[in-house]
């Protein structure tokens, strides 16, 4: 298939998207909200893999480090900001490409902790969700009080003699 057709492809599915927008007065996980869903996955992932490409292209490129030490700290801070970014890019795909699978699976849409609904207006903002709110909350309060527990100790042991 040539880049024009892949291109042809990608827009088709751009206009998809953009045409239909899933809503509450249908049933959950329909056939057309997944594949709403699907399309919306599958192209963010081709964009991240595009961006990869990019980046992977940056740092192959065999540059001589610059003489000057401000410019070569310059240039440390640019390359550390490309490799963060496809760290980034990797996780995100590792996220789309799991979504993926869960709506082949039938899973895709509903909590992994409490098995009930993500909702839409979540799955639209992050369709790779695996939480609802309420789980997502609960994670985060959870982390807190874990993060705090654990700094007031330290704080506590650092001032004992």
């Amino acid at each position: 298939m040539s880049d024009s057709c892949k291109k042809q492809d990608l827009n088709d599915k751009s206009v998809a998207v953009a045409t239909y927008r899933p809503n509450d007065k249908e049933p959950y996980m329909n056939p057309r909200q997944l594949t709403y869903f699907k399309n919306l996955l599958s192209e963010r992932r081709h964009r991240l893999w595009r961006e990869d490409r990019g980046l992977i292209a940056v740092l192959q490129c065999d540059e001589t480090a610059p003489a000057d030490p401000l410019d070569r700290g310059m240039q440390m801070a640019a390359l550390d900001l490309d490799l963060t970014s496809k760290l980034r890019n990797r996780q995100l795909l590792n996220q789309i490409n799991a979504a993926l699978e869960r709506i082949e699976e039938g899973s895709y849409g509903y909590c992994l902790e409490s098995g009930e609904p993500i909702g839409l207006r979540r799955l639209e903002i992050l369709p790779f969700a695996t939480l609802s709110v309420e789980s997502q909350e609960v994670m985060e309060r959870s982390r807190r009080l874990h993060r705090d527990a654990n700094s007031t100790s330290y704080a506590t042991v650092a001032i004992l003699p």
